[in-house]
């Protein structure tokens, strides 16, 4: 049986090296069950003590551990990265907020709350960034689905659970102040996370693979894909040019001189 020590490095290693937070049951996989959980649990413990005061620091999150640069070290991180932090834009927050602090709620909670019709694409892009799932459908006419957050959306924030995000005093209470505390803990997450959604121009890419416009979505909703374009105008005739020049005609001919 390995000894506590080589453990103790075999767990290191793997940790750093991990792609993805590890759970518990990963890490008895990874000494084929032969290492218990109170074991692993006092091995997680030495090794974050041993990395105190390192610019690296291990820890707990909603779908295990893992190691993350610590928040003092953003400002160092981000001389690799010198472009301006992206943003969510505020229909985006509103609607993540909205589910994160009620769930489960429908596609209609989020609009009675917000007061305004949410684009489908919005809650999509939300679904696909792995943030946001459908966990069942309410017992109500058309059984509107139900959304949640998933563990992804705290293992991205750093949390270990839902009672870690930001509390709402009984003032704050309302959609504003759930999108503000919500905003702020965006703005707070690990820096090796690349969290904000970018505003770029329209032809680039917001998130990894979502389209800029994805992004922009106000509340009202989109036309439909297979609308018609404008007509363009129809040029003018021949006798409608002679009464009225064109504009070529007006700022590039030379002015005719004054006749008595």
């Amino acid at each position: 049986m390995i000894n506590t020590a080589e453990a103790t490095r075999v767990l290191e290693t793997a940790l750093i090296c991990a792609q993805q937070p590890l759970s518990l049951r990963d890490m008895r996989v990874l000494f084929q069950e032969e290492v218990g959980n109170d074991t692993l649990k006092d091995m997680l413990a030495d090794l974050a003590a041993q990395w105190t005061g390192r610019g690296v620091e291990l820890v707990q999150v909603a779908s295990g551990w893992r190691f993350q640069s610590r928040a003092e070290m953003r400002d160092f991180l981000d001389r690799l990265h010198p472009e301006k932090p992206p943003r969510y834009t505020r229909a985006a927050l509103e609607t993540l907020a909205i589910i994160a602090y009620r769930q489960p709620v429908t596609r209609g909670d989020m609009e009675d709350i917000r007061g305004v019709t949410i684009n489908s694409l919005l809650i999509k892009q939300l679904e696909d960034r792995g943030w946001v799932e459908v966990i069942g459908h309410r017992e109500a006419p058309g059984r509107p689905a139900l959304f949640a957050t998933t563990r992804q959306f705290l293992d991205d924030l750093g949390l270990q659970s839902l009672a870690q995000l930001p509390a709402l005093d009984p003032v704050g209470e309302r959609l504003g102040g759930e999108a503000d505390a919500f905003a702020e803990l965006v703005q707070d997450a690990p820096d090796s996370l690349a969290l904000e959604a970018p505003q770029p121009p329209e032809a680039e890419l917001a998130f990894d693979d979502v389209p800029a416009q994805v992004l922009a979505l106000e509340s009202e909703p989109t036309p439909a894909p297979d609308a018609a374009p404008e007509p363009e105008p129809i040029p003018p005739t021949p006798d409608d040019s002679a009464a009225e020049p064109a504009p070529s005609d007006i700022f590039d001919s030379p002015t005719a001189p004054n006749t008595p």
